[in-house]
């Protein structure tokens, strides 16, 4: 896209520039407009587990409902603590948000379809996903309420618990694909499983490691059985508790492009990203986009399932298995990934 800006007349400056810009929007509205869908699609999918009927008055199916519940959360007004931190709590939600949108800057979604396939894009996901602990943190403590407060620092700890186990599976994925770049894990899937199947997983010292990332995943987005954010009567709403209006919004679509987010590495790291299911000829004329949009709704399709099923952990029953299981395990198969590869890939030990 520089390059035909530059064909028009640009200079080279303002051609990349207005081309990132460009490239930013095309990746960032999409990106709202799924986060309103998928809000419906995971209410529609704790209904039918409940047998219940979900959203299905506003619009055909209920398909406005999400943009009903937008508009009704933009009108109410934004209240403000008299003894908050009036900047810092103004800011949090923000930085919540901003977190979210911009760890998709690295997502590849088809060959060469990518805001930025940069070297070490698996690194800046780590880097730039973790700065999420800070508008938590923040909203916590400028609310100048107890609870709140309480909540926020359970949460970083829990986000900074399964981050370290997130860490050590990620570091397995790039002993095995050899490269940071998230483009280059993708292909180095091609034909992985038995010769057949592009996926990481299909392989029996990177399947348990996808097991926990996808565990991990749901506890770093604060996903249920993990909601201990807001979970506890004391906690009321968690970290976010005195926020209204589109502060709390900016919280709550933070929280689900994390989501799609998780769903994506999933699919990217583990099964595939945008190649087909199986390396057969024939697939691979279907767009990598298609592939890569399955795959997630099928990992947002468990997200939702796994929350409307599975009864919410105490406390110390998370902090637990984040460190006395995800983190043990994690350990001992980067060691025993290392080991394999070095006899089978490299020839054994050097002399």
């Amino acid at each position: 896209m520089t390059a035909l800006f530059q064909h028009w007349g640009a200079s080279y400056e303002w051609a990349w520039f207005v081309a990132t810009i460009i490239g930013i929007l095309v990746i960032a509205l999409p990106l709202m407009l799924a986060v309103a869908m998928i809000i419906y699609a995971e209410r529609k999918i704790w209904a039918a587990i409940a047998l219940r009927r979900g959203p299905n008055v506003v619009g055909p199916w209920g398909l406005l409902q999400s943009f009903a519940d937008g508009l009704k959360v933009f009108l109410k007004e934004t209240i403000i603590p008299t003894s908050a931190n009036k900047g810092l709590f103004l800011i949090a939600p923000i930085v919540t948000f901003t977190v979210a949108l911009i760890v998709w800057a690295v997502v590849p979604f088809s060959p060469g379809v990518v805001l930025a396939d940069v070297n070490v894009g698996l690194l800046y996901v780590l880097a730039a996903s973790s700065l999420g602990v800070y508008g938590v943190i923040v909203a916590g403590w400028s609310s100048n309420s107890k609870y709140p407060f309480f909540s926020a620092l359970r949460a970083a700890a829990q986000m900074v618990s399964y981050e370290v186990s997130i860490g050590f599976v990620l570091i397995c994925v790039v002993l095995y694909a050899g490269t940071f770049n998230l483009s280059g894990i993708v292909l180095s899937q091609v034909g992985f499983g038995l010769g057949i199947v592009n996926a990481f997983a299909f392989n029996l010292l990177l399947f348990p490691m996808w097991v926990v990332f996808f565990i991990s995943s749901m506890a770093e987005t604060f996903r249920t059985p993990f909601d201990l954010v807001e979970a506890e009567s004391e906690l009321v709403a968690g970290h976010q508790t005195e926020y209204s209006s589109m502060s709390f919004a900016l919280f709550w679509l933070g929280e689900y492009a994390n989501v799609i987010l998780m769903c994506a590495l999933n699919a990217i790291l583990f099964w595939g990203g945008w190649l087909p299911p199986v390396n057969w000829a024939p697939l691979y004329y279907i767009p990598g986009i298609i592939w890569l949009f399955l795959k997630m709704s099928l990992f947002f399709f468990m997200f939702g399932w796994v929350k409307a099923t599975v009864p919410r952990y105490r406390y110390d029953q998370l902090m637990r298995l984040g460190w006395k299981i995800f983190l043990p395990l994690s350990l001992i198969f980067v060691v025993l990934i290392s080991g394999w590869l070095m006899l089978t890939r490299y020839g054994g030990p050097p002399a």
